[in-house]
């Protein structure tokens, strides 16, 4: 069995203090996609580079140039036969929102897409993510191998992804061009929801991601905008999903994926 667990730290030093890395190994995950490190390679301590939760072995990033400011990870107990950090498009690579890692015939990806809520210019950015992410998924498919791309898409899909959808139609993460570029993804693209595949009617125990305002995670009014997204291979391996919610370590919640799989 393979367990992938996705999880947006909110900033890795700050998870750290609230205690991921036990929650970590108590949840023995294969590999761990992390997203918004919020960190420099100088601001990781040896638990953040190489967390004895997940074997000793170093970890992967792909650090922001801007300081203090996104960034992702991945963790495998295995060496990777190969990692690359980017995906080719300068203004997004600055931002550090992309690593890939081969295991074998299997691929998985940390990813952090851009979000548009914080004011105009980021939406246009955003949207211009998904127009050049798009044709780099499309060749990831081609490839022929099995993929995971794990992380925080900031798109809640359909109305059953959030608790407020009414509320929410014009504002970033739910807009009608994000909602359609994720079903075209998702259906001519080739790609699959691994989650909503095992959990097809899920609603509330589905959320991933709080706002800090309004009590919002008490209250559960909450959004999944947390995905691993699949080759069809890989999808119908997929025995078991959860979102995991008991201690919280970030504004988002782990996602977790056990796949009956075995990699070299």
């Amino acid at each position: 069995m393979l367990r992938i667990v996705s999880l947006n730290l909110n900033g890795i030093r700050s998870a750290t203090t609230k205690g991921v890395w036990d929650w970590v190994a108590s949840e023995s995950p294969d590999m761990l996609c992390v997203q918004e490190l919020k960190a420099q390679a100088a601001d990781l301590d040896a638990t953040m580079r190489a967390p004895a939760a997940m074997g000793g072995a170093d970890g992967h990033f792909h650090y922001a140039l801007k300081k203090g400011y996104s960034g992702v990870g991945l963790y495998a107990r295995r060496t990777p036969a190969r990692v690359i950090t980017g995906f080719g498009v300068q203004e997004f690579d600055d931002e550090g929102r992309y690593v890939e890692a081969d295991f074998g015939d299997l691929t998985v990806i940390s990813l952090y897409l851009p979000s548009g809520s914080s004011a105009p210019e980021r939406q246009e950015a955003k949207f211009r993510f998904l127009d050049r992410f798009q044709p780099h998924l499309a060749a990831l498919r081609a490839s022929g191998r099995e993929i995971v791309v794990c992380g925080d898409w900031n798109i809640a899909h359909q109305e059953i992804d959030l608790k407020n959808w009414k509320g929410n139609l014009k504002n970033s993460g739910f807009l009608p061009e994000e909602r359609a570029w994720m079903t075209a993804l998702l259906g001519e693209g080739g790609w699959v929801d691994v989650y909503r595949t095992l959990h097809p009617d899920a609603t509330e125990d589905c959320y991933t991601w709080w706002s800090n305002r309004g009590q919002a995670r008490a209250k559960n009014v909450g959004w999944r905008i947390d995905y691993q997204i699949a080759t069809p291979g890989i999808a119908a391996k997929a025995r078991a999903a959860r979102v995991y919610k008991e201690v919280r370590f970030s504004d988002h919640a782990p996602l977790i994926v056990d796949y009956d799989v075995d990699i070299a």
